[in-house]
């Protein structure tokens, strides 16, 4: 077990004197930290060309893509990092590939 150390960071310390790296403190959740602000592209999502094949959820690694009752309801962009997986697997074109703006 490892025992949990408060560190106060301040320029003049030594490595010796930080948390050691690769050390998990706390458990995570991906749904605790916005990550979306990291893309620079994003996808858009066409409600008229959308037949709720699902494929795109399927894909995203960030399980950005909302789902209700079987059907796509929209992008999560809080966590959708822009990998434009999702728009790669679309076949009926209702996502686009856009910069963010």
């Amino acid at each position: 077990m490892i025992k949990e150390r408060k560190v106060n960071i301040t320029p003049d310390m030594t490595w010796r004197e930080l948390t050691p790296g690769g050390v998990i403190q706390d458990a995570g959740n991906a749904e605790d930290f916005k990550t979306g602000d990291w893309r620079s592209m994003r996808p858009v999502w066409n409600t008229e060309k959308c037949k709720h094949c699902l494929l795109c959820w399927v894909v995203c690694p960030d399980n950005s893509i909302k789902v209700e009752d079987g059907k796509m309801t929209g992008i999560d962009y809080d966590h959708c990092k822009g990998c434009g997986v999702c728009t790669a697997q679309c076949k009926f074109g209702a996502l686009d590939y856009v910069p963010e703006e």
